[in-house]
């Protein structure tokens, strides 16, 4: 299965085509790919641990999920299920929807992006610039209670609307944990030397962390896998509950999911996540969003059991900027997650505490 993953990206859109000169590139998806991996020396100072950031959030669409929205939208125009002129329809809680918006308007085909009530206002308004579609779910599916069912009904009747319309199915496609495979976990293999002692990633698809397992496997890399999910996600045997957050989790078990064997799934908040985004920003100056945010507080937790001299490096999987309303918005935090500023403040006391004493 492994072998499978990393081939199925080949040349998965990382920059390598259409140089035209040193230092100029034809087109944005160019500069998909080869993103910064950061030492972070203040986050966790006391920890004994080496910090690796991954920043993902410098892709052309503010995310990781320029990398898969790239290599499916290839993986599909080379096997003639869609060209110029045609439709995809698409279920996205944001960013995927976003890479998407970028790409499909790259190659002259029409979106249509799948979203929720939960879906920031920010990341709407920039899938509509970027000439996608919406189609909002506002009502969890009747039958199971779950927003993500919903989405997936939605799509299904819009591809029985739409002539033509294709559905890239990114919580099954194998070009989603291929572009990992192929791109994020061995940029991160080469940048260290392939000596990487664990590597943390949010779920939701589980199209990253199953890409680069892949990798890792594939590589002999001796590298553990630690998945962060959220509260209220059935991935890995999670049980059902409301996620106030969107791009963490699932209310369903994804298909890519099936495929792939985590060394450790730990569980956050929606509290614990907005507590990791705003220690990140104010210690390291990354503004990140909330799936983000829940790794570094699931780090802060871990690090006491972990030994002095670890290497680890985490996936910043987008941007804070479409948070800034909600995740660093007392105002929203406190009546959506029912935390006020010192319960904040107490949380993040107590994390760092428990951090230090590793």
């Amino acid at each position: 299965m492994t072998t499978h993953l990393a081939q199925s990206a080949q040349d998965p859109g990382l920059g390598t085509p259409g140089a035209v000169a040193p230092g100029i590139t034809v087109g944005v998806s160019a500069a998909v790919g080869r993103t910064p991996l950061i030492r972070l020396d203040h986050l966790f100072p006391d920890s004994g641990v080496e910090i690796l950031a991954k920043l993902e959030s410098v892709n052309p669409g503010g995310s990781t999920k320029d990398r898969p929205a790239l290599a499916m939208v290839r993986d599909a125009i080379a096997s003639g299920r869609l060209s110029a002129g045609g439709t995809v329809v698409e279920s996205s809680s944001g960013n995927l929807g976003v890479a998407l918006a970028r790409v499909c308007t790259a190659h002259g085909v029409r979106f249509v992006c799948v979203v929720d009530s939960r879906t920031n206002t920010t990341t709407v308004a920039t899938i509509r610039a970027l000439g996608g579609e919406i189609s909002l779910v506002s009502e969890p599916d009747p039958e199971t209670g779950d927003l993500l069912t919903a989405r997936f009904r939605r799509v299904e009747q819009l591809l029985e609307q739409i002539p033509g319309a294709v559905n890239l199915f990114q919580y099954g496609n194998p070009a989603n944990p291929g572009a990992h495979a192929a791109g994020t976990m061995r940029e991160i293999a080469e940048a260290t030397d392939h000596r990487l002692d664990a590597l943390m990633a949010a779920v939701s698809t589980t199209g990253t962390i199953a890409g680069c397992t892949a990798y890792i496997h594939d590589s002999g890399m001796a590298t553990r896998t630690i998945a962060v999910d959220a509260v209220g996600s059935v991935l890995f045997g999670g049980t059902a509950a409301p996620r106030p957050l969107p791009g963490l989790g699932a209310g369903v078990v994804t298909d890519i999911s099936r495929t792939v064997e985590p060394d450790q799934v730990v569980r956050v908040s929606g509290a614990d996540c907005v507590v990791g985004a705003r220690l990140l920003a104010r210690r390291e100056g990354i503004l990140a969003g909330a799936s983000t945010g829940g790794i570094v507080h699931a780090l802060g937790t871990l690090v006491p059991r972990l030994e002095p001299g670890t290497r680890l490096a985490f996936i910043v999987h987008d941007g804070g900027v479409p948070y800034l309303e909600t995740v660093y918005d007392d105002a929203w935090v406190q009546q959506t997650l029912d935390a006020d500023a010192d319960a904040l403040a107490a949380a993040t006391s107590s994390l760092l505490a428990t951090a230090a004493r590793g």
